[in-house]
C-alpha cells in the first residue's frame, strides 16, 4: 500500500490543491450561483475532470493524457468523484423541483424541502476484462467527495472536499473486489440475459455507508471551505504525504448506527467477548450488551452509546451485505468530520 516513489512528480501539494479548488472549482459556483437566481438553473458543480485534477495534486502523480478512456493517473490508478453540493432538492408538499439557494418551493410556497444530499460513486463494469482490471489489475481505487459537513443542520455555507484511497489487491480492501464481482455477476450478467438492448445501471457506490465502510476505506485529505457562498477560504485539516505508506493508517471509523438488530446479533455471534468489550465506551457491561441484543423490546440506542464505532479488527465480524438483493437504508448518525 505504498504509492510508487518514482511516479510522484508534483511538489508543493497543499499550495497547489488550494489554488486549484479555488480557481477550478469555488469562483467557478460562485459565478454560477449568481445565474442560477436569474435563470433558475441548478449551480450543481460537475466534479469529474475536476476531481482528477484534485486527485493528481493530492497522489503528487499526473494523469496518464488518455482523457476518460484510460488510466486516470499513471501510476493506473482509477479515479471516481461526486459531488453533494448543490443538489436539486424536492418540495415535500407539492413534489416539484427546488433549487438549493431556495428556502421555499417556488411552485407552492411551502417551506416543506426534502434537501437531497444522495449523489454516489458509479463503477461501470461492462465485460470480463473491465472486471478484471478493477479488481485484479489496478492498484488504488481513489475517491473523492465533496459534501456539506453540517447538512443535517442546513448549513449550506461550509462545503467539504474528501479523498479516499482503496487498495484493490490488498486483503483490508478485500470487500470491495467482492462488490464489484457480485455486481458484474450477479446483476450486469442476469440483466443482460432478461434485457439483451438495454444496458444495465452502473454499480452505486455509496459514500459512508455500511458496504463503504466494510471496505476499510483509508482517508488521505480533507479540506473544509468556510463562507463557501460568498468569500470561500479553504483549510486543509488532514493531508497525507504522497509517498506515505497507507497500510499505517487506520480506515475509516465504522458507525454502529448503520447496524440493524440482526447485525448486531451477528456481530456478537461472531466475535468474542473480549473483542465486543473492547470496543465499549462507557460503564455499560458485555452482560448488558447481550442481554439487550437478543431481547424482545431491543433497544437501539442502548447499543449506540455503548458501542458508537466499530475498529477494523472488529468489524471484521460483519459481514458483506448482498446488495443485489437487499438495498441499503438510510440511518442517520454523525459523520466523522
Amino acid at each position: 500500500m505504498t504509492p510508487n516513489p518514482d511516479l510522484i512528480t508534483i511538489t508543493d501539494n497543499e499550495s497547489k490543491i488550494i489554488t486549484l479548488l479555488q480557481e477550478l472549482v469555488l469562483q467557478p459556483r460562485l459565478k454560477a450561483l449568481q445565474w442560477s437566481k436569474i435563470t433558475k438553473q441548478t449551480p450543481n458543480m460537475k466534479i469529474g475532470y475536476p476531481g482528477q485534477h484534485l486527485a493528481s495534486l493530492i497522489t503528487g502523480i499526473e494523469g496518464a493524457r488518455t482523457g476518460a478512456r484510460g488510466d486516470d493517473l499513471r501510476d493506473g490508478t482509477e479515479v471516481k468523484s461526486c459531488s453533494r453540493v448543490d443538489q436539486l432538492d424536492t418540495c415535500s408538499a407539492c413534489k416539484n423541483k427546488v433549487l438549493r439557494i431556495e428556502e421555499i418551493c417556488p411552485h407552492c410556497g411551502s417551506d416543506k424541502i426534502k434537501r437531497m444530499d444522495d449523489s454516489k460513486w458509479l463503477f461501470s463494469i461492462k465485460s470480463e476484462a473491465e472486471l478484471e482490471l478493477l479488481t485484479n489489475t489496478i492498484d488504488r481505487v481513489f475517491l473523492t467527495i465533496a459534501d456539506y459537513p453540517n447538512f443535517e443542520d442546513n448549513n449550506f455555507d461550509v462545503i467539504r472536499f474528501q479523498a479516499f484511497e482503496i487498495w484493490v489487491k490488498n486483503p483490508r480492501h478485500r470487500h470491495f473486489r467482492t462488490l464489484m464481482q457480485n455486481y458484474y455477476n450477479k446483476l450486469f450478467l442476469e440483466h443482460i440475459k432478461l434485457h439483451a438492448n438495454k444496458t444495465p445501471a452502473p454499480k452505486n457506490f455509496w459514500p459512508f455507508s455500511y458496504q463503504f465502510y466494510l471496505c476499510n476505506p483509508v482517508r488521505v485529505f480533507n479540506c473544509i471551505v468556510t463562507d463557501a457562498n460568498n468569500n470561500p477560504t479553504i483549510e486543509i485539516k488532514d493531508y497525507v504525504q504522497p509517498n506515505e505508506n497507507r497500510g499505517l493508517l487506520i480506515p475509516e471509523q465504522f458507525p454502529t448506527a448503520l447496524l440493524s438488530q440482526n447485525e448486531w446479533k451477528e456481530f456478537f455471534d461472531n466475535a468474542d467477548e473480549l473483542t465486543i468489550s473492547s470496543q465499549i465506551k462507557n460503564g455499560v457491561t458485555y452482560q448488558e450488551l447481550v442481554a439487550n441484543t437478543y431481547g424482545a423490546k431491543f433497544n437501539r440506542e442502548f447499543n449506540l452509546n455503548a458501542i458508537p464505532y466499530l475498529s477494523e479488527n472488529a468489524r471484521a465480524f460483519l459481514q458483506l451485505r448482498d446488495t443485489d438483493v437487499v438495498s441499503e437504508a438510510k440511518v442517520a448518525y454523525t459523520r466523522r468530520k
